[in-house]
Formats: C-alpha cells, structure tokens, sequence
C-alpha cells in the first residue's frame, strides 16, 4: 500500500501520525498555518514546540497553502484542534475533495454550536463519510513507537478498512467501529474527566480519590453519549473508557497536567498564557456544561469543573460539594 496522506494540523497529535505513516514509508504532506515554522521543522526533524525530543523520520513534506497541501492526497486527516477548525476548514476548496477519504483526528466541540468535529467538517465541506481516530494515543508514546491501540470509527466499511490498514503497523494498532457519535464523544468528554484528576493530584489526594473521579467519570460520559445517539459498548471500549484511563494517569497529558497546575493554585489564565499548546479540555468543559443543561443530564463531575474554570470556584470546594452529594445507588 501506497498512499499519498495530507495531516492537517502540525501539532503533537498531527506529528505522531505523521511519525506513523512515514515509518511505513507512506507519502506525507503536513501542513500548519506558520509557514516558516514548518520549514523548521522539515530541516531539523523536530517539532520542538508540540512534540519535544522526537525526532521525525526523512521524507515529510510541508505546505503553508492548504489547497496544496491536499490537491495530490488520497487521504486527508484533520489533526486540527477544535477551537480553530472551523476557521480553517472554510479555507478549502472542496474541488480538491473528489475521491478522497477524509479523517476527523480533531477531539472537542465546536464551542459557539456544540457541534462534533465531523458535524463541523461535514457542514463546512458538505462532505459526506467523514471518518473518525481516537482513542488512549498520548501523542509522544504514538511517535515513540509505544504498543498503543485506537479505534477508526466509520460508516463505510471499505473507508474502515482502508483507514486501518493505513495506519496499523507494529506499535499502532487499529480496530474499527461504524458509532462516530460515541468515538467523538468519548475522546471529548474524556478530557473533562482528566481535569478534575490533575485538580485531585494537585491537591494531593491519593488513588483512591482518582479511581472514584475515573469511574464517576465514565458514568456521566455515557449518560450525555446515550442522549446525543452514542453506543455504549464504545463508551466501554478504547475511545471512552481507554482514553479516559490514559488521559487521567499519564504525566504527558495535557489536561490532566492543567488539573495539577490548578489544584496546586495555578490560575487559569496565566497557565494558558505560558505556553502555545492547546488544552482541548479547557473550552471541552464548557461545551459539555451546556449539553448536559440543553439536555437534562446530571454530570457532577463536570458541574464543578466548569465552576472551577469559569466561575473561578475553589477546587477543595468542588471536591467538597461532590462528597456531599445525596447518597445513592451505584
């Protein structure tokens, strides 16, 4: 197999995978919306910004110009983070789409309409088929070459299968799922949940209190997936509760990192001021906070966080106001 691939986004996440296909020896063409920066990144062989230490394997390309970018591809992946992919998905020529399969690797809302990548995408491009990557794929361990699994969720079964012979290799492996709903809605939610981990690591709490947060988690992750149309054996499998486990334990998550700083005091604002990284949790928070009061369903977890983050709420209280919820069945 040889496939020509365009990885739209020259973040972390877009660097794995493009780590990925050109270890395979696939033809890849990244673009990112600083031109000079990508040419930096061709010459040198890291992305020192988004992915510090790895070093990029001979053969990438780079393109400042999107339309370039993906006028030869095959495939075109979007690895662009949900706060600005409606910007840039509007600056494609959808002539430049014809017999292509595109993939949404973007993990969020839109956070003006609350929509999934895909709905996004779809809308924007009026592109039918769009197919989904998630799940537990902390972006240096995918590039390292770490045994990390994911799922390609799609609604067709040729684009499935092309997808996943694409990217699965010996350190990358992919299952398949035709729920898009769920893969979304897992990889988004998730993030939420990894928050409120770092906030109890910082904080100082132990594992009982991140065990309680993880398995809490999950259970508001499927009550809003069962009303927005999400299955929940995905909600159980690598995009929800596999995702959620990484993203809440590993000291190269981004949000869970976010969690620590706060906990310990940090102040939001200062926090997303010192570095250029995006925190998909951080707007992710807010878009679920909205969801669940659109559609009547009780996520505590999520309630506090988004206090702590918007309302400026006191992140002992938040864990305060959780244990002293009304007891229940589990």
């Amino acid at each position: 197999m040889n496939i020509k691939v365009a990885i739209l986004g020259d973040g972390g996440w877009g660097t794995a995978l493009a780590i990925v296909l050109l270890k395979k020896r696939q033809g890849v063409v990244m673009w990112g919306p600083d031109a000079a920066y990508l040419r930096q990144i061709a010459r040198t062989h890291l992305n020192r910004k988004f992915l510090k230490g790895v070093h990029i394997p001979a053969g990438l390309k780079v393109e400042g110009d999107i339309n370039r970018a993906i006028r030869e591809a095959e495939v075109i992946v979007s690895a662009i983070p949900s706060k600005y992919l409606s910007e840039v998905i509007r600056k494609i020529d959808r002539r430049n789409l014809r017999g292509k399969v595109f993939l949404s690797a973007t993990k969020g809302f839109d956070h003006k309409t609350l929509k999934r990548p895909t709905e996004i995408i779809a809308k924007a491009l009026k592109l039918p088929g769009i197919s989904v990557l998630s799940g537990p794929t902390i972006a240096k361990e995918v590039a390292l070459g770490a045994p990390s699994a994911a799922v390609i969720a799609s609604r067709s079964r040729k684009n499935a299968l092309l997808l996943q012979t694409l990217f699965s290799g010996k350190s990358f492996r992919l299952y398949q799922s035709s729920d898009i709903i769920g893969v979304e809605l897992g990889g988004a939610l998730k993030n939420v949940i990894a928050i409120a981990a770092g906030i109890s690591d910082g904080l100082g709490f132990g594992s009982n209190t991140k065990a309680a947060l993880i398995t809490r988690g999950i259970r508001e992750m499927m009550r809003l997936a069962r009303i927005l149309g999400g299955r929940m054996d995905t909600l159980e499998g690598l995009s929800g509760f596999g995702d959620l486990i990484t993203t809440c334990i590993s000291p190269e998550s981004r949000n869970r990192s976010l969690g620590f700083r706060i906990g310990r005091g940090g102040s939001l604002k200062k926090i997303l001021q010192s570095t250029e990284m995006v925190f998909e949790g951080v707007l992710t928070v807010r878009s679920a906070f909205e969801l669940a009061r659109k559609h009547k369903v009780e996520m505590p977890i999520t309630e506090e966080i988004y206090k702590v983050l918007y309302r400026n709420g006191s992140p002992r209280f938040a864990v305060e106001n959780l244990m002293a919820r009304s007891l229940k069945q589990e």
